[in-house]
């Protein structure tokens, strides 16, 4: 019993500092929905606040400068899929702001960030491991089709259930492995997809709770997120994680090139 109460502090510390830069949007969600500056709306606050911390985090040493550049890709594609969606009435962002663009505050785009900085601290503290990964080319086109189906799926058909079976085969295999206080454990892939998105789905009620964005049906008051947001959310953490992965690889392959001309 004391191993495994030892065991989950420790677990439950890291997963804790992994998200510093999720937490804190939240707070700055939570703060800025009752305390107001005279002259800068609400959504500009949020933006100059992330940014703040996001300079805190790399200065700090908390990030390092490959991280923010993991990061800054998430912002990008963040930003291009919220102005898509805002455009296609999905959901939208209420109040006034001279950070907007095209309907889509500039915030935002940290909120796909902070998961970007969750994975890329995750992997770092519990020194993360894969095995099977599947290979280079199926993963970014795997990874590339479930992004597109953001887009895709208001004019043709959602190809979602496709999309998640097709998950299940090309990863069968694939194990992700973690340590714990010196210990070794892994779990099925599919399964770690499905546990980070359902957590965000719920940090997802909290935020429109806090006022961060509005789907059509919260529009006359707030409602619980609809459960199917979960696969939506399952989905865009493969994308995040595929993306996270390949560019270790990346990197993993580039040191280990390095080294091989260093010992010639």
């Amino acid at each position: 019993m004391i191993r495994y109460i030892r065991l989950l502090l420790h677990f439950g510390y890291q997963e804790a500092m992994s998200c510093l830069f999720p937490v804190f949007i939240f707070a700055s969600l939570a703060l800025s929905k009752f305390v107001t500056i005279p002259g800068l709306p609400r959504y500009d606050l949020l933006l100059l606040l992330c940014l703040l911390f996001q300079i805190f985090m790399v200065k700090s040493g908390l990030e390092s400068r490959d991280e923010l550049k993991v990061i800054t890709v998430f912002h990008v594609i963040g930003l291009c899929l919220e102005i898509f969606k805002v455009h296609m009435g999905s959901w939208s962002y209420p109040e006034d702001a001279y950070s907007k663009v095209f309907g889509v505050p500039l915030y935002s785009g940290f909120m796909y960030a902070s998961v970007a900085s969750y994975l890329c601290q995750a992997w770092r503290r519990l020194e993360v491991s894969l095995s099977g990964w599947p290979h280079q080319i199926i993963a970014t086109i795997l990874g590339a089709m479930i992004y597109l189906n953001f887009f895709t799926h208001h004019y043709i058909w959602d190809l979602r259930w496709v999309l998640m079976a097709a998950i299940f085969i090309v990863f069968w295999k694939t194990r992700v492995y973690f340590s714990v206080a010196n210990e070794r454990f892994f779990m099925p892939i599919p399964l770690s997809y499905f546990l980070i998105g359902f957590f965000i789905w719920i940090a997802e009620n909290i935020a429109t709770f806090l006022g961060a964005w509005n789907y059509p049906n919260q529009r006359a008051g707030w409602e619980l997120v609809h459960l199917s947001k979960i696969s939506s959310w399952f989905l865009l953490v493969i994308v995040s994680f595929i993306i996270v992965a390949e560019l270790k690889h990346v990197k993993s392959r580039r040191s280990q090139s390095h080294d091989n001309k260093r010992h010639i």
